[in-house]
């Protein structure tokens, strides 16, 4: 070491031990979590130590994916907390089973092609309810217990939908770019609190939603690897990757979000979008 040099903490992830994502004693909640992007969030939570609290609308479906989730995660903690978020019944129904969560991640959607100008008033409404107003619901109820505990995380599952709108999507675009004011918006109520508040911007994904999506587009005709590459080419041809994104690629954002690995990441939107979105800023 030179002389009157200043010595310095090994960098964490070149000259320290293998990080390692570790969420134990932590509460996660996500919506919609019974299927698709959100089972994969929930098993990636389970994976890293949380107890998760799975959602879906009915009780059933949702102590399915706990069996299943359990199957795949021997020894992991869930919670079933079945409701529908998009209303405040629903939402209410989901405290009762889960009152404190540490890490809250708002995935429920719905998504559908449709003629701009063939949408009507109540459909506006119905993406608005279902992919905003849940998302705002749920934060105004868990926020609060997060900021006096001084530590939380909240991340919102938007879309690239949010900033590049499909012509046949507006109502969904609209609705995915709300949750990016949402998120923002939310990380300034709690700054300095500890809590972090994100969107991850979820490029164009493979579930089985997207698979029914790909042949309202594609001849139906067309074996699934053909009809996902006609799909990308014809529609989506700006990725990077050229293929759709599995669930899992947006989970693992999911849990390093909800780690201490990102405590100085909040207020922004993190992309995991295959490079679809055509920007060199996040």
């Amino acid at each position: 070491m030179l002389t009157g040099a200043r010595s310095r903490s090994p960098h964490p992830l070149t000259e320290g031990p293998p990080v390692h994502i570790d969420l134990t004693g932590k509460t996660a909640l996500v919506t919609g979590s019974t299927q698709g992007i959100g089972r994969a969030i929930a098993l990636g939570l389970a994976r890293a130590g949380a107890t998760v609290a799975v959602n879906g609308r009915t009780a059933s479906r949702v102590d399915e994916a706990i069996a299943g989730l359990r199957g795949d995660v021997p020894g992991a903690s869930f919670v079933a907390a079945p409701g529908d978020v998009s209303t405040d019944e629903g939402a209410q129904q989901v405290l009762a089973a889960v009152p404190q969560v540490d890490v809250l991640t708002n995935n429920l959607g719905i998504f559908g092609s449709a003629d701009p100008l063939s949408i009507d008033d109540d459909e506006w409404r119905r993406y608005f309810e279902v992919n905003v107003l849940s998302a705002v619901r749920l934060i105004r109820t868990y926020l609060p217990g997060m900021t006096e505990r001084g530590w939380g995380r909240v991340q919102n599952i938007a879309s690239d939908s949010a900033v590049v709108i499909p012509a046949e999507m507006i109502h969904y675009g609209m609705s995915k770019t709300s949750l990016l004011a949402v998120s923002r918006g939310f990380a300034k109520a709690a700054a300095g609190t500890g809590v972090t508040v994100n969107s991850v911007i979820a490029g164009p994904t493979h579930t089985a939603g997207v698979e029914d999506f790909v042949y309202e587009l594609v001849s139906r005709d067309l074996p699934w690897e053909e009809a996902q590459h006609e799909f990308m080419v014809q529609h989506r041809p700006q990725s990077l990757i050229q293929r759709l994104i599995e669930p899992d690629e947006i989970a693992s954002m999911v849990v390093y979000l909800s780690s201490t690995f990102a405590s100085a990441t909040t207020g922004a939107a993190v992309r995991v979008d295959g490079g679809y979105v055509d920007s060199i800023l996040p």
